[in-house]
């Protein structure tokens, strides 16, 4: 639940309901409709490379503590590999 906070406070925007023990596959799962760039329109969508590399930039320049920071950045580059080839 800590890092789904910490995922949170980097994108308030974002409404990421979660019930009991739902805070891990919450957070993989915003963490993977982020890198395919889901929240915009198909003609503007970045690669997602592109949305890891902005990810990690705003992750790196956040308030966040070292491992809240070190745990986000493991997950989005888990999240990166198990993308399906496109």
């Amino acid at each position: 639940m800590e890092l789904l906070e910490a995922y949170r406070s980097l994108w308030s925007n974002r409404s990421l309901p979660v019930g009991e023990n739902e805070a891990k596959d919450v957070l993989l799962d915003a963490i993977q409709r982020d890198l395919l760039d889901e929240m915009t329109h198909p003609r503007l969508r970045k690669s997602p490379y592109e949305k890891f590399s902005l990810a990690m930039k705003r992750i790196a320049t956040s308030s966040l503590d070292a491992k809240q920071q070190y745990e986000l950045v493991r997950l989005y580059v888990q999240q990166l590999e198990n993308l399906p080839s496109r």
